[in-house]
């Protein structure tokens, strides 16, 4: 963000269900002065622009452009970056990994050769891998400068899951699911807490319960993809959660897809850990506290991570 305009400038790469949901909640929050819709075939896009700036007549007042030309992207404050083949019924996340990684190779260099100062959040699947990928890619980024939405929805949907059984709002429930944002994620709850007490003494719970409301978020996208073909509500308000993060510079602790380095004995590649992020982007990355289960099933999910890239990598 320009600090002598206070312009904000987000750019949605690939407009398709999750980009366009995400530039439409962008819009309705209101604290974006302009969005552009990036994409491969620039008359798709006419229709979707023509339609937010009628949304915008009622809400916000927001500058939207249209572009497929790299040149265009100059100014950028942050990429969301949601382009990509969509994860399809019975499908798994790393699954997609042959058909998108050679999206990041082509796009991320050109994306930010345009806008160098941009932050990047990757959305498009497998998040994990792409995200790694994409820092692989721009040497040169910054620490903290590319990151992904990773399992901060994951989490949304665990403490909903929660809520259901406990009498307590979701927002009161202070526990995450860490790891790779798919099959093997897995939930804190041997240090999660509501209202300054653990979890796990607070009356009514049961860990059966919690892995009951695990199973739910984990499965989630599987359940809303056989229903409807495609989850997009969820992970458009994410995304704005973590674009509002970054502009209002509040430093807030998210789940969010970072490579890791020695976290609990494991790196080299990417997974959601607590994050602190503000306006650079990920300024810190918190050490949650694992008990050893936890700690296996975080070996678990980057071993078979790493094997996935790999074999995409040779392919």
């Amino acid at each position: 963000m320009n600090p002598e305009t206070d312009y904000f400038h987000v750019t949605i790469v690939g407009a398709g269900k999750v980009g366009m949901t995400a530039a439409y909640a962008l819009l309705l929050a209101g604290f974006c002065q302009e969005i552009t819709l990036f994409g491969r075939h620039k008359e798709k896009l006419v229709g979707e622009k023509l339609d937010l700036e009628h949304a915008m007549t009622l809400s916000h007042k927001t500058k939207i452009t249209i572009s497929d030309d790299y040149n265009d992207l100059k100014g950028t404050d942050v990429f969301v970056f949601c382009a990509g083949a969509p994860q399809q019924p019975g499908e798994s996340r790393l699954e997609l990994a042959a058909k998108n990684l050679g999206i990041v190779d082509t796009m991320v260099p050109q994306l930010l050769a345009a806008a160098p100062n941009a932050l990047l959040l990757m959305v498009a699947n497998p998040c994990d891998l792409m995200t790694y990928r994409a820092a692989q890619l721009v040497p040169q980024a910054r620490p903290g400068q590319i990151f992904g939405s990773g399992t901060l929805l994951d989490t949304a949907r665990f403490r909903f899951h929660l809520s259901e059984s406990l009498p307590v709002n979701a927002r009161s429930i202070h526990a995450y699911v860490l790891g790779e944002h798919g099959d093997h994620s897995f939930p804190v709850i041997s240090s999660a807490s509501i209202g300054g007490q653990k979890m796990v003494s607070f009356p009514g719970f049961s860990r059966e319960m919690a892995q009951e409301a695990y199973t739910k978020a984990r499965d989630a996208a599987y359940a809303i993809i056989e229903s409807k073909g495609a989850t997009y509500y969820g992970i458009g308000a994410s995304i704005t959660k973590i674009v509002k993060t970054i502009w209002s510079d509040w430093q807030t602790i998210l789940p969010l897809s970072v490579t890791i380095d020695d976290y609990y004995g494991q790196g080299g590649i990417n997974v959601s850990v607590p994050c602190v992020l503000g306006r650079s982007g990920i300024q810190q990355q918190i050490k949650a506290e694992l008990d050893e289960t936890e700690q296996q099933q975080l070996a678990a999910g980057v071993a078979a991570l790493k094997q996935v890239y790999a074999g995409s990598i040779q392919a």
